[in-house]
């Protein structure tokens, strides 16, 4: 509120002056009978008295007309104003708006108007506020749709005529931890626009644009559907510390704490032309979100180790030392505040939280020209997947020794002995995702080997009798499946018809043989691919499809739990259970120390006929999958941490596209209301005069 605006509001405190006026007003004194001042010549009275209020309808009349005054006088100063379309000759319009709903929109909107520091509403609270207002000037005849950008994006309601339903919808809506998927959101939005019958169509983000991908291309729109960015006030800046895993060893934590300086730091120069062009700023440009603060264990309200942050650090492992007789709830926190709050706590587990993936590989006939690890092992490692590798001489005969691990990789066994058979079906049946690439030793497996029931049915191999996979039918693998087209094996595995029998092919060779299957066994689940890894066989371990495999692969096995820890808004699948409950368990202040536990249900949906549940807010959960309870960590995805927002195209901010609109002017209503108390003024005041002279003369 600016100062002329609160000067003319000002005015309103002359609503005193009419309760002096009447108390300060005087009348004649009341006049009793008293006999013996019969005796006595009369004189004029030389007292009066103040009164009080009297005629209370006029005080109010008068009272009530300076307000309204006051409030004349500041409407044309005040601008209370909405976010709206502006529309192409008044035609319809079809809506969709992409709302980011991810971790980095929890921070604060700098500068809001009318609020002091520290009441700012969330970037999230803002993106709501503008989404209400634009659904709210739609008009019969409109069309809107409502997509999510927190990863992965989600359509939370699909194109409708309906607008109560938009706004049931929006009301829905909850901020989250997730990271941000800008480019998947626009494009299903533009998927939901597409085919209506509305010509001018658009799609508005409503988003602070920090999707960890600052470098890339910028937002614009399309020639037949427009892309609006209107809020620049959204636009993400400030600097942030976060805690993306916390792990604990014994008598030792381990807490990994990323930070990023702020996005409009970077001073002029090579630094802002790096910016404005997409790229990370140097680490040189100054201190990060880290300078004086710390990082703490606590149990409770107790602080059981303290370790200070450097204030240059960007990303780093930090180790603290616990006390003996440590509690088993713990949870690792950053002093001081940062642009996201949300990021500066979590619960730390017991080590093994990442994925265990079991790899069983010969190097003798898996191995590259350059030296090093098998291809296998080199593309776990170079997907940064957040998974343990854990090479094996061959298959546990225990189930035991399988149980560490959530995924197993097999490549080219000659078949399993009936220990290994039993006890790797136990473990795929309990849970376990196994992947084996079928070979020429897997064709000649020695007398009583096989792969019942992992892979029923005789194993045979043969020369390749067409070269290259079919694109079309291998959509599991990406867009990198086209690369699969031209592979030109010297052979390749045949399977049984009992081999496919309830199971789903993946990919297809050209003939139409199986080259990728997936089978469900108990409550996990057997890839087999009819290739070896051998690049003596061919390349398919050095093209990208073999890193969509194992993507997809890891993928699954954090999916079905395998993992303690999965980032927010990655899923668990619960495949062959059939009494599943999650709950997020909250600890806060003394209560974690005393044991007590505020639960929220996870809803837990059925899919394809496989039951799901994707946590959106990170913290601590507990699962409890047909009567056995387990306790898993959703964490914070680190990409979300980086600050810096994507570029924006020129056109995505049009001022023929809209923008703020001011409200009715309330100035003609307040000015007829001051009218009529005026009138009513000079009625009362009639009225008045007629009654005193009638009450003299009664006296």
């Amino acid at each position: 509120m600016s100062f002329v605006t609160l000067g003319a509001l000002l005015v309103a405190l002359l609503v005193g002056a009419p309760v002096a006026a009447h108390l300060l007003r005087r009348r004649r004194a009341e006049e009793r009978p008293f006999p013996p001042a019969r005796l006595v010549p009369p004189t004029p009275p030389a007292a009066r008295r103040r009164s009080l209020l009297e005629d209370r309808a006029l005080f109010a009349t008068r009272a009530l007309s300076v307000l309204a005054l006051a409030v004349l006088g500041a409407t044309p100063l005040l601008r209370c104003s909405h976010l709206s379309l502006s529309r192409k000759a008044g035609a319809s319009v079809a809506l969709a708006i992409v709302l980011d709903d991810s971790l980095s929109m929890r921070a604060r909107v700098a500068g809001a108007r009318g609020a002091a520091e520290g009441d700012a509403p969330s970037r999230f609270e803002r993106a709501l506020e503008a989404a209400r207002e634009l659904t709210g000037g739609l008009a019969p005849g409109d069309a809107a749709a409502l997509v999510l950008a927190g990863a992965p994006a989600r359509v939370a309601l699909a194109s409708t005529t309906n607008l109560a339903t938009v706004a049931e919808a929006l009301a829905a809506v909850a901020p989250s931890d997730r990271a941000t998927d800008l480019d998947g959101a626009l494009d299903l939005a533009r998927d939901l626009l597409r085919g209506l019958p509305q010509r001018d169509k658009r799609i508005v983000l409503l988003s602070d644009l920090a999707d960890g991908a600052p470098g890339a291309p910028p937002i614009a729109g399309s020639p037949d559907i427009a892309t609006w960015v209107p809020l620049a006030e959204l636009e993400a800046d400030g600097e942030d510390c976060g805690i993306v895993r916390a792990e604990r060893s014994g008598q030792r934590a381990r807490v990994r704490v990323v930070c990023t300086a702020a996005a409009a730091a970077a001073p002029p120069g090579p630094a802002a032309a790096a910016r404005d062009r997409g790229a990370a700023p140097p680490a040189a440009a100054g201190a990060s979100a880290a300078a004086g603060r710390s990082l703490e264990v606590r149990a409770g309200d107790a602080v059981l180790g303290q370790v200070a942050l450097d204030p240059a650090l960007r990303a780093e492992e930090l180790a603290l030392d616990l006390p003996a007789e440590t509690p088993e709830i713990l949870t690792a926190a950053l002093t001081g505040s940062d642009a996201i709050g949300e990021d500066d706590r979590a619960p730390i587990i017991p080590a093994g939280g990442s994925l265990s993936i079991a790899v069983v590989v010969d190097p003798a006939t898996t191995h590259v020209e350059t030296g090093g690890p098998p291809p296998l092992e080199q593309a776990l490692t170079a997907l940064d997947l957040d998974a343990q590798i854990r090479p094996l001489p061959s298959v546990p005969e225990h189930a035991d020794e399988l149980a560490a691990h959530a995924g197993l990789i097999v490549d080219d066994a000659p078949g399993f002995t009936p220990e290994v058979r039993r006890s790797l079906a136990a473990w795929v049946e309990r849970g376990g995702v196994a992947l084996l690439t079928l070979g020429q030793r897997a064709a000649a497996a020695p007398l009583g080997a096989g792969f019942e029931p992992l892979v029923p049915g005789v194993v045979r191999w043969s020369a390749s009798p067409v070269p290259g996979v079919d694109p079309a039918t291998a959509g599991w693998l990406g867009p990198s499946a086209a690369g699969l087209a031209d592979v030109a094996p010297r052979g390749r595995a045949t399977l049984d018809p009992a081999a496919t029998e309830g199971a789903e092919v993946l990919a297809r060779w050209k003939d139409g043989a199986p080259f990728l299957v997936r089978r469900p066994l108990g409550r996990g689940v057997v890839l087999l691919m009819t290739l070896p890894l051998s690049t003596e066989e061919s390349d398919v371990a050095l093209r990208p499809a073999f890193l969509s495999l194992l993507d997809g692969f890891v993928g699954a096995a954090r999916a079905r739990g395998g993992a303690r820890r999965i980032a927010a808004g990655e899923a668990w699948t619960f495949d062959g259970y059939r009494d599943v409950k999650v709950e997020r368990v909250r600890y806060e202040g003394g209560g974690a120390a005393a044991g007590e536990r505020a639960r929220e249900a996870l809803p837990v949906l059925e899919i394809e006929r496989r039951l799901r549940a994707s946590p959106g807010l990170a913290g601590l959960y507990e699962l409890t999958l047909d009567g056995e309870r387990s306790v898993r960590v959703v964490s914070v995805p680190e990409r979300e941490i980086d600050l810096r927002p994507r570029r924006v195209a020129e056109g995505a901010r049009a001022a023929e596209l809209g923008g703020m609109s001011a409200s009715i002017d309330a100035s003609p209503y307040v000015a007829l209301a001051l009218l009529v108390l005026l009138a009513a003024e000079l009625v009362l005041r009639g009225v008045g005069w007629r009654r005193a002279p009638a009450e003299g003369q009664a006296g």
